[in-house]
This record gives C-alpha cells, sequence and structure tokens, in this order.
C-alpha cells in the first residue's frame, strides 16, 4: 500500500483518487475550493463547465491523431467506469451531427476533408439528407446540411465527478480550502509553507500549476444552461458558425447545454451579452422548441493550455504531473491516467497491491 498525495480535485484528481483508493492505496488529495459541488463562478473546476462530448472524429478538425486516438481509447473507458460506479446512464454513445446552414456549406466542406484524413479503419462521416436526419433527429430543423459522426459518445459532466468522488471510499481523504503552492517529488507544500510527504505526489492543477515552470494559458469557454422541457434531442451536435462552432449537447429530456468552442482569452468576468445572443441564437436556429426554454445558467471558465494544445505528462521517481489538457479533458482523462500510471517505476505495485 502506498501514501499518495493528489495535488487538484478536478478531473485528473478524482479519476486518480477514485482509481488508486480502489487499489488498496492511502490517497490524500487537496484543492481551494470550498468542498465537491461545483461553484460555477469562474474560478473552480473546468470540467464543471464542459459539455462533455468524447467527439474524437470531430476534434480532428482542431487536433492531431494522436489526440483522437486517446479519444477513441477514453470512451471505451468511460462506459467502463459508469459501469463500475453503477451509473451506466452516465454514459451514452449515439453519435454526434455536424450541421450546416446553406451558406456555410464551404466552411463544412473544409471541415470535413479535415476530418477525412482519419487514419484507416477509423469512422467516417456519413452525409444524411433530410429523411435520415429527420429519422434521427425529429426536432431538428433549419439545417441545409448533415453529417453523422459515428460512434462519438457523450459523458454527464457534473454527475460523474459527484460519483467520482462519492464513491471513492475510505481511502480517499478530501482536504478541501487547501491550495497546494508547489509539487515535488514525495511531497506537497500547501499555501502555509508546511511540507506534507508522500510516497508519490501527483499534480493535476491546471492554471494552478503555472509554478512548476510549465508555459500554461487559460483558453476561455462560454456556455448557456438551458431548461427545455421535452426538447427531443438525442445526440450531440456541432453547428457552424460564421466566428466558432457552436455545440448543443442534451443533459436528459429537459435540459440542454450550449457552447461555443474557444476563445483565446483569460477573462474570468461573467458571459458577455454579445456570446449569450450568439450562442442561443445559433441554438434556436436549429432547434425551434428553445423559443420557449428557459435559461437555467451562464457559465465560464478557463481551460488549461499549453503552446501546442497538447497534453503533458510527466513522470520521475516519486513525482507525476499531467497538465495541458486543453478543450480536450473528458475527450482524453481516462487513457492519460492509465497510461500516466503504466509509466510509473512501481505502476505494478501502484495498480495491483
Amino acid at each position: 500500500m502506498a501514501r499518495i498525495g493528489i495535488a487538484g480535485a478536478g478531473l485528473l484528481g478524482r479519476l486518480l483518487a477514485w482509481r488508486l483508493a480502489r487499489a488498496g492505496h492511502c490517497v490524500d488529495v487537496f484543492d481551494p475550493a470550498t468542498g465537491p459541488a461545483p461553484s460555477y463562478d469562474g474560478q473552480g473546476a473546468a470540467a464543471f463547465s464542459a459539455a462533455g462530448m468524447l467527439s474524437p472524429l470531430a476534434e480532428l478538425d482542431h487536433a492531431d491523431a494522436g489526440i483522437a486516438a486517446l479519444g477513441w481509447r477514453s470512451i471505451a473507458l468511460w462506459r467502463d467506469i459508469a459501469a463500475q460506479l453503477g451509473a451506466p446512464e452516465l454514459f451514452t454513445q449515439r453519435g454526434s451531427l455536424l450541421l450546416a446552414h446553406r451558406s456555410d456549406r464551404g466552411a463544412a466542406e473544409r471541415v470535413l476533408a479535415r476530418l477525412a484524413r482519419a487514419p484507416a479503419g477509423w469512422p467516417q462521416s456519413q452525409l444524411l439528407d433530410a429523411v435520415a436526419l429527420r429519422a434521427l433527429e425529429p426536432s431538428l430543423q433549419g439545417a441545409a446540411h448533415a453529417w453523422l459522426l459515428p460512434d462519438e459518445a457523450q459523458i454527464q459532466p457534473p454527475a460523474m465527478l459527484a460519483q467520482l468522488h462519492a464513491q471513492a471510499g475510505d481511502g480517499v481523504r478530501w482536504h478541501w480550502g487547501r491550495p497546494i503552492a508547489q509539487v515535488q517529488p514525495g511531497q506537497l507544500v500547501p499555501a502555509d509553507g508546511t511540507t506534507l510527504r508522500f510516497d508519490w505526489a501527483i499534480d493535476v492543477r491546471g492554471l494552478g500549476a503555472r509554478d512548476a515552470a510549465l508555459p500554461l494559458r487559460g483558453v476561455r469557454g462560454e456556455t448557456v444552461w438551458l431548461q427545455a422541457p421535452a426538447h427531443g434531442l438525442q445526440r450531440p451536435l456541432r453547428l457552424l458558425h460564421p466566428r466558432h462552432p457552436v455545440y448543443l449537447v442534451p443533459r436528459g429530456p429537459d435540459r440542454l447545454f450550449v457552447g461555443a468552442s474557444e476563445i483565446e482569452s483569460e477573462d474570468r468576468s461573467p458571459v458577455s451579452l454579445r456570446s449569450a445572443v450568439e450562442l442561443m441564437a445559433a441554438a434556436h436556429s436549429v432547434l425551434p422548441a428553445l423559443a420557449e426554454a428557459r435559461i437555467e445558467r451562464l457559465d465560464r471558465n478557463l481551460r488549461p493550455a499549453l503552446p501546442d494544445n497538447a497534453p503533458r505528462t510527466e513522470v520521475q521517481p516519486g513525482l507525476l504531473r499531467i497538465n495541458g489538457l486543453f478543450r480536450h479533458g473528458w475527450l482524453m482523462a481516462p487513457a492519460l491516467v492509465a497510461d500516466a500510471l503504466d509509466q510509473l517505476e512501481t505502476s505494478k505495485e501502484l495498480l495491483h497491491a
């Protein structure tokens, strides 16, 4: 049995704590948040503010095949994790949709050309005519062009984070309101300057790890949560937008999540009127029933990114760091965690003690 200290109780921190505790280890998790629930104030774990789209094929528009490959692996891992948590409803796999209005057909073709470069054997986008789209999503209207991205999936972020915390068990001690200032091999140093020693120290603080000499930047994401009873949408969709893609994700039968992919800004202030209007207008343009939806929350947060927008894992004796998940946190996290633990010098002991 190892004593493990984790700095950061976001997505990576909770996944690691849950997995390591299940293997019988003693885990302490430290985080500046006041508790495990989301705050939605632009300051907490970015994972709470994410859409939870598991879209490796769609991400080829922005990322390389290596990130997409991590995504395909993570889809299978998320299915298993949800089952092990006794909450299979938190994971669904029905594919996703790419939609475009008539005037945006050219932009859609450019995106599809990038998606078509997927390695042999990967799913390919499928053009849908009006009849086929209506059969899949009867509630959608207004889009002139549609493509199915098969085998893509989605996860329910707030509920999954809650389950990972609740089911971590007695092997995990959560230290809320305790930010970690430094992470070094075998030790965590809280803001009060004390030194806490462990067999392994794990740094998954996101933007809080800037002290670790990582060239991190924050990338802003803005979202709208809508109460939309009986909206009818069955799968996530991406709608091409004049300035940026807009995604629309079902969160059960009565709630929808609308967001924009990324904004290069570290502004943590509330969502602007322009962003809110653009997001909701774009969503309404393909789902007319949203005219009577109610705005539940306008949210924003910053995602940690490195200059190449790719994740970085560092392993040395007594220390593990994972950071730079950018917009791909939920897409990659389970595969990154599995690979990181496999790299540890004592991975067999950690996972099978």
